[in-house]
């Protein structure tokens, strides 16, 4: 079965963190958003991913295709990549992974994580679309089910037709048949929200001309889209996995659970915590740090910081602070 991830955006709400490293590659706790979908998935389907395909920019160099490489690998799963070559919607870019569009696959938008209990029924249905019921639907694409099938998509609804909010993940039974459905949309001009192609417009057409579409739940959507969700993410990912905390080293300091210390990563002489993630590499020496992300290679020495994101390989010394940097960066 194959995965198909559109991630040629550019993560604009989680900037500067996104400037160089594609927002589903962000790690959350220790592992990629995009590593989470794939251990996700491989836990509910009744049949494991074989191949990867993802949709990149035209500016992704080789570092990115490496680290996907690498997360493919370690779950036995075959690499490919296709660019979108400019912005166009969601349906653009799933067809811009061209001839990989064949066959089973599951299609996601890795702008969320999620869970969901195991046993996921794929069969007897042409298209799986996970849903999460919501408050107020308005804000929402939503299915609207008689029994177990959908029977309509509405964007938006003014009426409380349904609660079952879309959230961009689907199975799709055939990839080929989508294909030629947002194929339609493009050769025909058939833009939707935005000016856009929109893959819910390919869906829907699919879905009136009698394939069969069914839903399935999820019991966590959880927000990476701006710096405060992702913060707040990782807080859940913190609590919830308690058991693979301590990966590097702590020596003279005070921590206040929940705290990850990444492989490599040091904390000497300091009070951390709670909720602080400092991923592989960092080192926070003779600092105070709480409700913080500190990524990959980042050093905190002589500071005091709350509610703070300090970017790969950048230094924070010194006052007081709360903090938004970047990679590469130095505040001192």
């Amino acid at each position: 079965m194959k995965l198909i991830i559109p991630m040629a955006g550019r993560g604009t709400r989680v900037r500067p963190h996104s400037h160089v490293t594609p927002k589903p590659l962000l790690p959350v706790k220790g592992k990629s958003m995009v590593e989470r979908i794939v251990d996700t998935f491989n836990r509910v389907l009744p049949r494991h991913l074989d191949t990867g395909v993802f949709v990149l920019g035209p500016d992704f160099g080789e570092e990115i295709r490496a680290q996907l490489r690498d997360i493919c690998a370690r779950h036995c799963m075959t690499a490919h990549f296709a660019v979108q070559p400019r912005a166009e919607g969601t349906a653009h870019a799933v067809y811009c992974a061209g001839d990989h569009l064949e066959g089973e696959g599951i299609v996601v938008f890795a702008d969320t994580l999620f869970e969901m209990e195991p046993g996921i029924d794929l069969e007897g249905a042409d298209v799986v679309m996970w849903v999460k019921e919501v408050d107020d639907p308005r804000r929402f694409g939503v299915a609207v089910r008689e029994g177990d099938r959908v029977v309509a998509l509405v964007e938006k609804p003014s009426e409380p037709i349904s609660r079952e909010a879309l959230i961009g993940i689907y199975y799709v039974r055939d990839l080929a048949v989508l294909r030629r459905y947002i194929q339609q949309l493009i050769d025909q001009d058939i833009r939707g929200h935005g000016g856009e192609f929109q893959l819910t417009d390919a869906f829907d057409r699919m879905l009136k001309d009698g394939y069969v579409f069914k839903t399935a739940t999820v019991t966590e959507w959880l927000d990476c889209g701006t710096i405060e969700a992702l913060m707040e993410t990782t807080r859940y990912f913190l609590h919830k996995e308690r058991d693979t905390l301590r990966q590097g080293t702590v020596e003279n300091s005070i921590v206040h659970e929940p705290v990850y210390v990444g492989p490599g990563a040091r904390v000497v002489d300091s009070v951390v915590g709670p909720n602080v993630s400092i991923e592989a590499g960092a080192e926070v020496r003779g600092a105070v740090v709480r409700d913080s992300i500190l990524f990959a290679h980042a050093r905190v020495e002589g500071a005091v910081l709350a509610d703070s994101l300090v970017g790969q390989h950048a230094e924070v010394r010194g006052q007081p602070q709360r903090l938004n940097i970047g990679d590469h960066s130095t505040v001192r």
